[in-house]
């Protein structure tokens, strides 16, 4: 990127705002966006794919297609049809692109889940979405052969690389598939995805999502990423395929518009980031705050060693800060772009600073296509510098319908229902709006929460907690810090029998650590384990966990 390119252009917001309109065809399908129609040309890449052993290999758009192909004939003879779930447990391959494609072709509905599930985790998920077939690697094969007899309505298995004689192997039944499919046509408001988020309450929603969500993703990711796509633009981000932020901010909008994604297995590191970055001449990226904090760590002057081309970097889950925005503009020589959103609607506020100013901290403007206001309990839009909810119109400034939004909740019309204060669809996150339009986070209207960039709700985790032996009830909360943002605390109340001193706490601790850990995701865990005589209650019996926050968040301000 030269110095001119990256300088800050005139404030165009208003302009690009204003004349913005929606075109959303009747009749559209993800699989032809983001592969079929790039697929006529062999030479044209998909995929740069890589795992920590250093096997590396290409999937262009036409083997992409081919191999969707393949698949949807698999599942099709399988039994699969329209409106079906497809569990797809996979880490960032090519076979994760393929499964999606081939998914949405056939009419069903992917549903992505992470290969850092836990075994409770993938059986409820499993269970909820009544999902038919799940497709699997070595990464997620263990954990949801504990679970299969508990899911009725599994009934096929495809394993990648796994010995298991109760599953389908990928690579046989695919080359034995025909390389022909007719795709099944779809409209753009059918479903397409479906992807369970935490709540603070209650077991984790599924949001069904239609295959017009990617066109209502499409103005913020090209505007947080400098107008994407330019000539020789290639696109890498650690965040999981299986997750909002990789499938919708990554892989499908960089397949969109027919560009390279490079897909790597294996754990994050500040050395592994830098390697990939130069090696593939990644020129776009998505990085969250925390994986930006320990490539600034551990590489300071990182133009000195590694030779970049990066021109664009979207940042979302927590606040970058200053620190690290002056990192990236100095050390990088890139601006980066903040971005808001969530499963249900995403990609709705941010900056693109070649566009607009970006204010370091704020969480940036509404995006084009997208009214966004800070609203009060009753839906009123609140006054300039006052904290309200953020929530999206299901119109934007035109009256047209904004295609970003989700469908449903799967099979919770309440929760569908209580997501909405009339057109408004409430985000559950407070802000304030400043006199220019930025907007400024404020923090959770309810109990969830970011660490490390992964959004924690409380309930799953404190249930897990509460099936140890030792565990009457527990309250799960964030406890701020300096690197994660958050990290996940958890105030527990122990049943008169667990032994007490200070040996016995400890090994305690690392019991219930461990007992979480390998029931639900690694990032779930509480770090730090309080062990309480009781929980601040409300009369009713809920746990007051904003009592809880609080005394974190004075502890944290008195450098306890």
């Amino acid at each position: 990127m030269t110095r001119a390119d990256n300088k800050l252009a005139a404030d165009r917001y208003d302009t690009l705002y204003s004349e913005f309109r929606w075109q959303v065809p009747a009749s559209f399908n993800i699989a032809e966006a983001c592969c079929a129609r790039w697929a006529k040309d062999p030479s044209r890449v998909a995929i740069f794919h890589e795992d920590d052993a250093g096997h590396t290999g290409t999937l262009s758009y036409a083997e992409l297609q081919i191999e969707a192909n393949r698949l949807s004939n698999v599942l099709r003879a399988l039994g699969v049809s329209r409106g079906d779930r497809i569990a797809i447990i996979l880490p960032q391959r090519p076979e994760t692109a393929i499964a999606h494609i081939a998914c949405y072709q056939l009419g069903a509905v992917a549903m992505p889940m992470s290969i850092l599930f836990g075994p409770d985790a993938l059986e409820y998920r499993l269970q909820n979405s009544e999902a038919i077939v799940a497709l699997v690697d070595q990464a997620g094969m263990q954990n949801l052969g504990e679970v299969r007899h508990a899911c009725a309505n599994l009934r096929h298995i495809i394993a990648i690389d796994c010995n298991d004689s109760d599953a389908l192997d990928w690579h046989a039944a695919l080359s034995g598939a025909s390389a022909d499919f007719q795709p099944v046509a779809t409209r753009a408001i059918d479903p397409a995805v479906l992807i369970y988020t935490s709540g603070t309450t209650g077991a984790p929603k599924g949001a069904l999502i239609p295959h017009s969500a990617i066109i209502g993703n499409l103005t913020g990711f090209v505007a947080s990423q400098n107008w994407f796509p330019r000539e020789g633009d290639v696109f890498w981000s650690p965040a999981d395929w299986a997750w909002t932020g990789g499938l919708m901010d990554a892989l499908l909008p960089s397949l969109y518009f027919g560009k390279p994604i490079v897909g790597y297995r294996g754990r994050f590191s500040a050395d592994t980031a830098f390697y990939l970055l130069e090696k593939y001449g990644v020129t776009n990226t998505f990085l969250f705050p925390t994986a930006l904090k320990m490539m600034m760590k551990a590489h300071p002057a990182p133009r000195e060693k590694y030779a970049l081309k990066l021109r664009a970097i979207m940042s979302a889950g927590e606040a970058v800060g200053d620190a690290v925005f002056n990192w990236c503009k100095s050390a990088l020589g890139v601006i980066p772009n903040e971005m808001f959103g969530q499963t249900e609607m995403n990609y709705i506020v941010g900056n693109s600073a070649q566009q607009w100013p970006a204010k370091p901290g704020s969480m940036g403007r509404p995006y084009p296509g997208h009214r966004v206001a800070v609203i009060d309990d009753d839906g009123h839009v609140v006054k300039t510098g006052e904290t309200g909810e953020v929530a999206v119109n299901r119109h934007d400034i035109h009256g047209h319908p904004d295609p970003v939004f989700f469908i449903e909740y799967w099979k919770n019309p309440e929760a569908t229902r209580n997501k909405f204060t009339g057109d408004w669809c409430r985000t559950g996150d407070l802000a304030l709006v400043d006199q220019d339009g930025y907007l400024w986070y404020q923090g959770r209207a309810d109990d969830m929460f970011k660490a490390a960039g992964y959004r924690i709700g409380p309930s799953e985790i404190e249930n897990c907690l509460v099936k140890h032996p030792y565990v009457i009830n527990a309250a799960v909360v964030p406890k701020p810090d300096a690197e994660r943002g958050n990290i996940v605390k958890a105030f527990v109340v122990l049943t008169p029998g667990a032994l007490r001193s200070k040996e016995a706490d400890d090994a305690l601790i690392a019991e219930l650590q461990a007992h979480v850990r390998g029931k639900l995701a690694p990032y779930e865990y509480p770090k730090e384990i309080e062990f309480i005589d009781e929980l601040p209650m409300t009369t009713t019996g809920k746990v007051q966990r904003r009592i809880l926050r609080l005394i974190e968040q004075e502890k944290a301000q008195n450098g306890r």
